[in-house]
């Protein structure tokens, strides 16, 4: 298992778009992705799991992942997080793609 941790700073937290694409980047890799928000604990592959805990700009979370490419995903939430999940860049990224 690995963890890290990484701030959240999405305006308006983790709301439809940018949740939507935390699980698309958590589904990619085989291991468990777990996020806590404080003791909430945070199924990353579940898209309404995400948005119902609520997290808001500013909240910390603590990402673990354990299994076979867990470094991979360990750093690949952690980067699409620290980027803004698709928001800020003034781009619209879609949240599936064929």
């Amino acid at each position: 298992m690995v963890t890290a941790e990484v701030k959240i700073i999405n305006e308006s937290g983790l709301h439809l778009r940018p949740a939507g694409v935390l699980t698309q980047t958590c589904i990619r890799f085989k291991s468990e992705i777990i996020l806590y928000n404080g003791e909430r604990k945070i199924i990353g592959k579940s898209v309404l799991n995400v948005m119902a805990a609520g997290v808001k700009k500013g909240s910390t979370v603590r990402v673990e992942c354990s299994g076979i490419d867990e470094e991979e995903a360990l750093k690949a939430v952690v980067e699409a997080i620290s980027s803004g999940l698709g928001e800020g860049s003034g781009e619209v990224k879609p949240l599936f793609q064929k």
